[in-house]
């Protein structure tokens, strides 16, 4: 690939043997190009080796200034790319690499900056905040890399990466890897690239292929009690539970370690400290589930979670995208999984048509499926349990005596019950958590524009939530991202359907999609004059709820 002997012997030391889908094709690139790029890969697929062994190779050892400026959206990132590329210039002894983050003592790394260094990784913040110390000098770099770019923007950074970006030398090859486009990420690499190429593993926006995604319906006041038995129908899970806030992921994580599971939780109220130990546990599979928010599992890396569960689905689904990327990383598998409620539904649909993934919904275990599994996983263990003749040696004589009465079915028999008569009793007469629907047509592989199911199934049943039966719910595909409101709603229905008198009810504007009441009898007529209805440019995905 054109990578000198002396990084070939450092990533040899690591391990390293065949190049990443990522790394094959961005490593010759910046070893022979000076244009921008833009490279689309998941989280987990060797992005910094993809960008670090090109440019760690031709740094100018001599030259003590920053040479390099790496963008990040963590201080756990930062650290883990700092160390990285140290790694990989491990046979470069002149080569350093210094890491700028929030949350640390500024002073020191001041000093550290003073001592010289080729590369630099920082977070936004903690970067800006040197510059205008001028404390750093960035004038003169040749490589400016914004690493998961998208996260830096959703975590609010724009504005100081537009400072950041505005004091950097015109002359210098801009590097931007990122999972997902959004429209803001448009914007930067419009306003600070220069005909940049675009590289991808994939297509953009979708998920991981060796990810499966499924989903459980349950009523909401279930929600709990269906993620209890998720997970102990999995007793071997390593993952990470999604929740939407603070309060809700302490309380989840509490309920969890009150009822015995080896889980805690990550939110932002944490101290360093406390955030470091959690994270410190977790990375060493001393707890097997980290309930967390969105925002404090940033960072978080971690390449063997069997699991990403979704205790609440997220409002936008590049965040989705960010979270099931967690599992199925460095060529393993792996399952996201998503606890909704019925009134959720069409949210899979939407997700569905973003990722271009099929959703297969699951049952959620019965008290039965989850022991047979239980007791299965138990058998397996002690099968593979390796036995110590030397340290357990002096105790056997005295345990044959005391159970030498048992023929070996009865010792099977009470061992087993011994283990497991906790489950048994727990989930004696456990109720059913299904909640049964009509099945429905996967939005998986298939164009918005296509005529889709309109048979009725959206319609509100009257139970209880003030919805009249004449109604039928249509989900469009603007929301408060697009600057919808109720009146622009209505503008753009009336708009597509001059001359008719339809009759609206409720109007929900989520993020980035609305769900719109119309009379039952014409909700075939409104979503074939919507399907036909572009706005600002883009052709609307219309569907039944």
């Amino acid at each position: 690939m054109g990578l000198i002997p002396e990084i070939l012997e450092a990533i040899s030391e690591l391990g390293f043997e065949y190049p990443t889908p990522i790394q094959e094709q961005a490593i010759p690139y910046l070893l022979q190009s000076h244009n921008d790029l833009i490279a689309f890969a998941q989280t987990g697929t060797g992005k910094t080796a993809a960008f670090g062994l090109p440019v760690v190779q031709q740094l100018d050892p001599k030259n003590i200034n920053p040479q390099v400026l790496i963008l990040c959206p963590t201080r756990e990132l930062c650290l883990q790319i700092c160390r990285d590329l140290t790694q990989f210039a491990a046979k470069l002894p002149q080569i350093r690499v210094v890491s700028v983050y929030g949350g640390a003592p500024i002073e020191h790394q001041i000093a550290e900056l003073r001592r010289g260094a080729q590369v630099v990784v920082g977070t936004p913040g903690r970067v800006l905040d040197l510059l205008n110390r001028r404390r750093l000098d960035i004038s003169n770099i040749q490589w400016l890399v914004l690493d998961e770019a998208d996260e830096m923007l959703s975590m609010g950074f724009k504005d100081d990466l537009d400072a950041i970006l505005s004091t950097t030398p015109e002359e210098k090859q801009t590097l931007l890897f990122s999972a997902t486009m959004p429209p803001e990420m448009i914007s930067i690499s419009e306003k600070y690239m220069h005909n940049p190429v675009e590289i991808s593993t994939g297509k953009r926006n979708t998920g991981a292929d060796n990810v499966l995604h499924h989903y459980y319906m349950v009523h909401a006041q279930d929600r709990y009690l269906a993620l209890k038995r998720i997970v102990d129908f999995y007793p071997a899970i390593f993952g990470i539970v999604f929740c939407r806030t603070r309060q809700e992921t302490k309380d989840v994580a509490d309920k969890l370690m009150q009822d015995g599971y080896n889980a805690d939780a990550l939110h932002g109220d944490l101290s360093q400290a406390q955030r470091d130990y959690v994270m410190g546990r977790f990375r060493n599979h001393q707890l097997q589930i980290l309930v967390a928010t969105d925002v404090a599992a940033r960072g978080l890396d971690v390449n063997s979670l069997t699991h990403v569960i979704n205790y609440n689905l997220p409002d936008d689904p590049e965040v989705y995208i960010h979270r099931s990327g967690r599992t199925g990383r460095a060529g393993k598998s792996g399952i996201s999984i998503s606890v909704i409620h019925m009134r959720e539904r069409f949210r899979i649909q939407e997700l569905e048509r973003k990722i271009n993934k099929r959703f297969e919904q699951q049952r959620v275990p019965s008290g039965r499926d989850i022991c047979e599994t239980q007791l299965f996983h138990l058998i397996d263990n002690i099968g593979k349990t390796e036995v110590s003749e030397v340290e357990i040696a002096p105790f056997l004589p005295v345990i044959y005596e005391k159970l030498e009465w048992l023929s070996r079915e009865e010792l099977i028999k009470r061992f087993v019950s011994a283990e497991f008569n906790h489950f048994l009793a727990y989930y004696k007469n456990a109720p059913d958590l299904n909640v049964e629907v009509t099945p429905r047509k996967s939005s998986y592989n298939r164009r918005d524009d296509q005529p889709q199911n309109g048979n009725g199934q959206g319609y509100v049943n009257g139970n209880g939530n003030g919805f009249n039966r004449s109604f039928a719910k249509i989900a469009i595909s603007v929301g408060k991202r697009d600057n919808m409101t109720p009146k622009t709603i209505i503008l753009l229905l009336n708009s597509s359907m001059p001359g008719r008198s339809v009759k609206i009810g409720q109007i929900d504007i989520q993020k980035n999609h609305s769900v719109v009441e119309v009379e039952d009898r014409h909700q075939h007529k409104v979503l074939e004059a919507l399907r036909q209805t572009s706005y600002r440019g883009r052709r609307l995905s219309v569907e039944t709820v």
